[in-house]
């Protein structure tokens, strides 16, 4: 099956700053591509790029069977985009806010209203749609927007950092509304920094770094980079520590790495190593709060391809992504 959107080769330069160095990405129809980077990575820009937002100083790319550089207009109209911040009219309300992108799309004022009434029941805004959007909390802002991107029907859908400064629960709100649009039949390209979101919401994911993909697989696929199958086991009696570091140093590859509130893990070969340690610790008599056999996670991953975490508290430099922004204002 031919990929509904793919980029080959982007690169996008700022003065000195290299925000794309040789991107390629893609993703089929129906599915969610996650592109997992810091600030500053290049996700904004590529994005950028392939909503016809900006061009790219060399590599091509295709949404929709239409080239980005070309063939712009028809891009434009089968894609929607949500950025990383509400972009809709705090003065006008909900219903008004939609019907206006409704009829900027040439729809005929009857039909901009059915979607709009459509789109704010879709999102749980009905008894707001007559409010100005000033009122609007942060997660209902941010489900206008949603909402604001998908009038016109697009098969293509970008969200650069929907839940960015969302708290846990709205965050979780959005997830479905994500899962929701691909069981409609869109295709989503999900910029995050949130592992958890990637490895929640999306069916590949591409890492970038510095401007550059740096890996591309399955968020499974992903985690088996640091070494595959691991156990983590937390005793009931923290004294018992160094007893399940034996069990597990002998059923494990290498040393049990001790982690905070006592929990030791190891990787393992295979499946068959979680019997031998809950048997290992039964003939013990150890008990246990925890117990668990688990691929390592995206942070895991991150941490191994980067050679940092994936957020990094410190302050830092305007990233190229700000950079692009303000170039392309």
């Amino acid at each position: 099956m031919a990929p509904i959107m793919e980029a080959h080769g982007l690169v996008k330069n700022f003065g000195r700053t290299r925000a794309l160095d040789g991107v390629d990405l893609s993703a089929e129809a129906g599915t969610v591509l996650g592109v997992l980077g810091p600030n500053g990575a290049g996700k904004t820009t590529a994005v950028r790029v392939l909503a016809t937002l900006l061009r790219a100083d060399a590599g091509s790319a295709r949404v929709a069977g239409f080239d980005v550089r070309r063939q712009a207009h028809q891009v434009r109209q089968s894609i929607g985009l949500t950025g990383q911040y509400a972009s809709v009219d705090e003065d006008l309300t909900g219903v008004q806010n939609l019907v206006l992108i409704g009829t900027l799309l040439d729809l005929p004022s009857r039909a901009a209203r059915a979607r709009a009434d459509e789109l704010l029941d879709w999102f749980d805004l009905t008894e707001a749609a007559g409010r100005p959007a000033k009122t609007y909390s942060g997660g209902m802002r941010r489900r206008l927007d949603l909402a604001a991107s998908l009038v016109g029907r697009p098969s293509v859908i970008f969200l650069d950092e929907p839940t960015t400064g969302l708290d846990p629960a709205k965050r979780e709100d959005m997830w479905d509304v994500v899962r929701r649009l691909v069981a409609d039949g869109s295709t989503v390209l999900l910029t995050t920094q949130y592992l958890e979101e990637a490895d929640a919401l999306a069916d590949r994911i591409s890492v970038i770094d510095h401007g550059r993909v740096i890996a591309h697989d399955t968020p499974d696929g992903l985690k088996r980079v640091v070494g595959g199958l691991r156990i983590r086991v937390r005793p009931a009696d923290p004294d018992r520590t160094a007893d399940v570091a034996a069990v597990l140093a002998a059923v494990g590859r290498g040393a049990p790495e001790v982690s905070s509130r006592h929990a030791l893990t190891v990787p393992v070969l295979d499946e068959s190593a979680l019997a031998e340690v809950v048997a290992a610790l039964a003939g013990r008599a150890i008990s246990v709060l925890e117990l668990s056999l688990h691929l390592p996670t995206l942070d895991e991953v991150f941490l191994t391809l980067t050679g940092k975490p994936a957020r990094d508290p410190s302050p830092a430099a305007p990233s190229a992504d700000v950079q692009s922004e303000e170039d392309a204002a």
